[in-house]
C-alpha cells in the first residue's frame, strides 16, 4: 500500500510539472503574441497603407492590363457588375490612400481618419456610380452584365435609378453633384473654398490659353486702327514694356518683328529712342493703347519730356527674380486643425474659416462661439504657440473690418522676396510717381508700392538684424531703378558709416554720404533752408506744390519777370526743382551729439516741406523714447516697424503693440497715416551685387554725360571746383543755395580765441552789462560747461572780472570800448549752423511766445 501510494503521489507530481510546464509555456506564448502585437501596433498607418497600395497595384493590373490571371478576371467581373466604369479608378484611389497612410495623420486622433476616408469614399463613390448612370442610357436589371458595367453597375442603377424616378435628370444630377463635393470635403478635411481654390488653379491654364487663342483670331480679323509709329515712354518703361508699333499696350509683349525690347532701349539715350522706333516697322494689327486707371488719391507726377533728359535708367536685367514657392495645403489645413483643437480643449468653441497664406507667416481666421469673451481667446496666446510648435503668435482681435479673430503663424518655409519680384509686377508699372518704392509682399500676397510723396515722411525702426538696412537699401535702389537725377535728389546721412558708402558719386547724390553726425546737423540745416527758399520760389510764381510748378515749366507757362536780372545780368528763366530726399540711417547717433538741432530741423521739415518735394525718411535701432521724441512723432505719421525687442519699443514706434511679435528677416508693420490699422509686409530682399551693378550703371553715365558742373563738382573732379556753380537743384537766377560743399562743411569755424559764439557772448555781455554764466546758457542756448568756458575766454580777454562766487562777474569794458575793440580787431559777429547772425540781440534764447528758455538740463553741444 506504501508503495502504491508512493506511485500514485510520484504520478501526480509529474502531472502537476507537465501542467505547470504547459500554462509557462502558453503564458509565455501568449506575453509574445502581445509583444508582437505591441511592436506592431507602433506602425499600424504603415501596415495599413502598404496594404492598400499592393491593393492598388494587384487590382490596377487586373483591370488595367489583364495580368492577374484567372483571378483578375474575377474581379474585373464583379467590380463591373458593382460600380460599372468607377472599377477602374480604384486602384488610383487605393494608391493615394495608402500614402496618405503612410505620411501620417499630422496629429490627428488615430480613431478619426477610418471614418473620414470611409465615409467620404462612400459618399464619392456612390456619387459618381449614380452620375455615370444617370448619364448614360439608365441600363436595367433586366440588361446585361456589359450595360451594367459600361454605366455606374449595380450601385448606380440603385441610386440614380431611385433619383431619376424622384427627381428627374436635373434634380438628380444637382443632388448626385453635391453629394460628390461634400464627400470630396470629407475625404480630404479641407473646406469648400479650398476646394474651390484649388479646382480654379486647375483649370486657369487651359483657360487662359483658349482665351489668347481667341483674342488672337480676333486681332487677325481686325484692321489696322493707324499707321503711324508711335513710341510710349513713361516713367516705368523699362519694366517689361516695348516700343512697338501703333497701339501697342501693356499685354502685348510678344510677336511682330517691329519690336523693340525695353533692356535694349534701356542702353541709349532717351534723345536716341526716336531714331531707334522710327525703324521699327509698324505692325499693322494692333489693339489700341489703355492707360492704367489710377486709384483715387494717388499723386502723379509728370514726366520729362524726351529731349530734357540724357539719362537711361538701369535695365531690368540687372535685378534676379525668385522661384515661386508652392503653397503646402495639406499642412496649412492640418495646422488649422490643430489650432482649433487647442482653442477647444480650453473651452474656447471657433469655426475656422479659410486661412490666408503670406510670404513669412499664414493667417487663421476664427470666429468666435456664442458667449465667448475676446479677453479669453487672446489670454490663450502662449498656448497656442505651443501647440502650433511656434516660438511665437500674432493675434489680431478683431481683424479689421470684420467679426472676426486672426491668428498669424509663421511659416515653416519662409518665401524670398526680391526686389525684382515688386519692380517687375504690374503695381510698380502702373506707377509714375518718382517716389513711389518697392516694399514688398504682404500678408494677402499683393505686392506693396508706396509713394513717399503722399506719407510725406518715413520713420523706420528695428533692432539689429531685422531687416532695417535691407529695407533703406530696397528703398534707395527702386529710386535709382526708376527716377534720374533729373527727377529726384537724395542726401545720405550714415553715422554708423557702413551703409551708404556704396552709393557714393552716383549723380542723384547733393553731396557724398555724410558720416561725421557734426556734419549731419549741419546738412538738415541745409535742407530747412531749401526749403524756405522753395517757398518763396512757389509764392513768387503763383504756384500751390512743386508739382504744379514743374507742370507750368514743361508748359512754358512761367515768362521771365520784367526787370529782375540774374547775376550775368541775363533775364531770370525757370527750371524744373527735382524732389529731394533725406535718408539718415541712424538717427541716435545723431540726437547724441546734436539732439536740439537735429530735432528742430526734423520738426520744421515735416511740418512744411511736402508741398516742396523735399523728404524725409529716419531710421533707428534704437527706438526709445530719447530719441524718437514727442516732436518727431507727432511730425511724422508713416512709421514702418520691424522687429524690436520689447513692448515698450513697439508703443514707442507704434502707438500700440505687435512688432514685437514680428519674425525678424524683413518682417515688419507699416503704420499709414489715414487709418491706425496695421500692415503686415515680407520687404523685399536686394543683394549687395545688385546694388553695386546699379551704381555702376549711374556712375559711367555720370562720367560720360556730365550734363553740367555741378555733377563733376559732386564727383569729385579736381577740373571744376566744388561749389564754382550754383546748386543744381535751384532755378537760374533765382536766390541759389549755398554751394554744394557747404551742406557738409562744419558748422562754425572756430573762431582764434577757441570758440564760435565768443564775440556773440561778448557783445551780449557788454549790452547787458552782466557777467552771467546763466545768462549765457538762456541767450546762446548752449551747456553750462560751454557757457562757463565762454566766460573763461571772456575773463582772459579782459571783459569781465574773476567770479566773486554766485553773484554775477563785473563787466570791465564800456560800449565805446566794444565798438572800437570791434573796429581795430574785425567784425564781431559769425553765424551759427543754422544760419543765423550772433550779432543779432534778442534772437536767442526766446521761444515762439517770447518767453525765455533754459537750457541747464542740456548736455555740453560744443561741436
Amino acid at each position: 500500500m506504501a508503495e502504491k501510494a508512493n506511485s500514485t503521489n510520484s504520478k501526480n507530481s509529474k502531472n502537476d510539472s507537465r501542467r505547470a510546464r504547459s500554462g509557462q509555456n502558453k503564458r509565455a506564448s501568449a506575453v509574445s503574441r502581445r509583444s508582437v502585437f505591441r511592436v506592431l501596433s507602433g506602425h499600424r498607418s504603415d501596415l495599413w497603407g502598404l496594404g492598400a497600395i499592393l491593393l492598388g497595384l494587384l487590382s490596377a493590373a487586373s483591370l488595367w492590363f489583364g495580368a492577374a490571371g484567372v483571378v483578375g478576371v474575377a474581379v474585373d467581373d464583379g467590380l463591373a457588375v458593382a460600380v460599372g466604369l468607377i472599377r477602374f479608378v480604384l486602384p488610383l484611389g487605393l494608391v493615394a490612400l495608402g500614402v496618405a497612410l503612410i505620411r501620417g495623420t499630422g496629429g490627428e486622433g488615430e480613431s478619426e481618419w477610418p471614418a473620414r476616408v470611409t465615409v467620404g469614399g462612400l459618399m464619392l463613390l456612390v456619387s459618381l456610380s449614380g452620375l455615370l448612370h444617370v448619364g448614360s442610357d439608365r441600363p436595367g436589371i433586366n440588361d446585361t452584365v456589359d450595360d451594367l458595367g459600361a454605366a455606374g453597375g449595380v450601385l448606380g442603377m440603385g441610386v440614380g435609378g431611385a433619383l431619376h424616378a424622384a427627381a428627374a435628370v436635373t434634380g438628380s444630377v444637382l443632388i448626385l453633384g453635391l453629394l460628390g463635393i461634400v464627400g470630396l470635403i470629407v475625404l480630404t478635411g479641407s473646406s469648400a473654398g479650398a476646394l474651390g481654390r484649388g479646382f480654379l488653379m486647375i483649370v486657369r491654364p487651359p483657360l487662359n490659353w483658349l482665351k489668347g487663342q481667341v483674342q488672337a483670331l480676333f486681332s487677325d480679323l481686325s484692321k489696322p486702327e493707324a499707321t503711324e509709329t508711335r513710341v510710349e515712354v513713361s516713367d516705368g518703361h523699362e519694366f517689361g514694356a516695348v516700343v512697338d508699333g501703333p497701339g501697342l499696350g501693356a499685354d502685348d509683349t510678344g510677336g511682330g518683328d517691329s519690336s523693340v525690347d525695353a533692356d535694349e532701349v534701356a542702353g541709349l539715350p532717351q534723345g536716341e529712342v526716336n531714331e531707334v522706333a522710327a525703324e521699327a516697322e509698324p505692325e499693322p494689327k494692333r489693339r489700341r493703347v489703355r492707360r492704367p486707371k489710377l486709384e483715387p488719391g494717388v499723386v502723379t507726377e509728370q514726366k520729362l519730356p524726351l529731349e530734357m533728359s540724357n539719362w537711361t535708367l538701369p535695365p531690368t536685367s540687372l535685378l534676379s527674380r525668385s522661384r515661386k514657392q508652392e503653397i503646402d495645403t495639406i499642412d496649412v489645413a492640418e495646422r488649422g486643425k490643430r489650432l482649433q483643437a487647442t482653442l477647444s480643449q480650453f473651452g474656447v468653441e471657433t469655426t475656422l474659416l479659410e486661412p490666408i497664406v503670406g510670404p513669412t507667416v499664414t493667417r487663421y481666421v476664427l470666429t468666435l462661439g456664442e458667449g465667448v469673451k475676446v479677453t479669453k481667446f487672446e489670454s490663450l496666446r502662449k498656448d497656442m504657440a505651443y501647440a502650433m510648435a511656434s516660438p511665437d503668435v500674432r493675434i489680431l482681435a478683431p481683424i479689421p473690418g470684420r467679426r472676426a479673430i486672426g491668428v498669424e503663424v509663421p511659416n515653416n518655409k519662409r518665401e524670398i522676396v526680391t526686389i525684382g519680384d515688386i519692380l517687375a509686377s504690374k503695381e510698380a508699372k502702373q506707377a509714375s510717381h518718382p517716389l513711389e518704392v518697392a516694399i514688398g509682399r504682404d500678408i494677402n500676397g499683393r505686392n506693396v508700392v508706396v509713394n513717399i510723396a503722399t506719407m510725406p515722411h518715413v520713420l523706420i525702426a528695428g533692432a539689429t538684424g531685422s531687416g532695417k538696412s535691407s529695407c533703406l537699401n530696397s528703398l534707395l535702389s527702386s529710386i535709382l531703378m526708376r527716377s534720374t537725377p533729373d527727377q529726384v535728389r537724395m542726401i545720405l546721412v550714415d553715422p554708423k558709416r557702413v551703409e551708404m558708402g556704396q552709393y557714393d558719386k552716383i549723380p542723384h547724390l547733393l553731396t557724398a554720404p555724410v558720416t561725421d553726425p557734426r556734419k549731419a546737423a549741419n546738412a538738415l540745416a541745409w535742407a530747412v533752408r531749401e526749403m524756405d527758399r522753395r517757398y518763396d520760389l512757389l509764392a513768387d510764381v503763383g504756384v500751390r506744390d512743386i508739382t504744379g510748378y514743374n507742370q507750368a515749366v514743361d508748359s512754358n507757362t512761367l515768362k521771365p519777370r520784367l526787370g529782375v536780372l540774374d547775376d550775368d545780368g541775363e533775364p531770370v528763366t525757370y527750371s524744373r526743382l527735382p524732389f529731394v530726399l533725406v535718408v539718415v540711417d541712424e538717427l541716435a547717433d545723431l540726437m547724441m551729439v546734436a539732439a536740439r538741432d537735429v530735432e528742430e530741423s526734423i520738426a520744421r521739415i515735416a511740418q512744411m516741406a511736402r508741398a516742396v518735394g523735399i523728404h524725409l525718411v529716419i531710421a533707428t535701432q534704437r527706438p526709445s523714447v530719447n530719441v524718437i521724441t514727442g516732436v518727431i512723432k507727432a511730425n511724422i505719421p508713416s512709421r514702418w516697424a520691424f522687429a524690436v525687442s520689447s513692448l515698450t519699443d513697439s508703443r514707442v514706434i507704434l502707438d500700440q503693440a505687435g512688432a514685437e511679435r514680428l519674425v525678424g528677416g524683413g518682417d515688419l508693420l507699416m503704420l499709414g497715416t489715414s487709418s491706425s490699422a496695421l500692415n503686415r509686409i515680407q520687404g523685399c530682399w536686394v543683394e549687395e551685387s545688385e546694388v553695386r551693378a546699379i551704381v555702376g550703371h549711374w556712375r559711367d553715365q555720370a562720367k560720360k554725360l556730365r550734363p553740367d558742373p555741378a555733377v563733376a563738382a559732386e564727383s569729385g573732379d579736381a577740373d571744376t571746383p566744388a561749389g564754382s556753380v550754383p546748386s543744381p537743384i535751384t532755378a537760374s537766377g533765382i536766390t541759389d543755395s549755398p554751394p554744394l560743399d557747404s551742406i557738409t562743411a562744419t558748422p562754425a569755424e572756430t573762431t582764434e580765441d577757441g570758440d564760435e559764439l565768443l564775440s556773440a557772448a561778448m557783445e551780449l555781455v557788454v549790452q547787458t552789462q552782466l557777467g552771467s554764466t546763466s545768462m549765457l546758457q538762456r541767450k546762446l542756448r548752449v551747456g553750462f560747461a560751454r557757457a562757463g568756458r565762454i566766460m573763461d575766454l571772456l575773463e582772459q580777454q579782459g571783459v569781465v572780472g574773476p567770479s566773486t562766487g554766485s553773484k554775477a562777474r563785473d563787466v570791465l569794458i564800456s560800449h565805446e570800448e566794444f565798438e572800437e575793440r570791434r573796429r581795430t580787431g574785425g567784425s564781431s559777429s559769425t553765424h551759427r549752423a543754422d544760419g543765423s547772425n550772433s550779432a543779432e540781440f534778442g534772437t536767442y534764447g526766446t521761444n515762439s511766445d517770447g518767453t525765455d528758455e533754459t537750457d541747464d538740463d542740456d548736455p555740453d553741444t560744443d561741436f
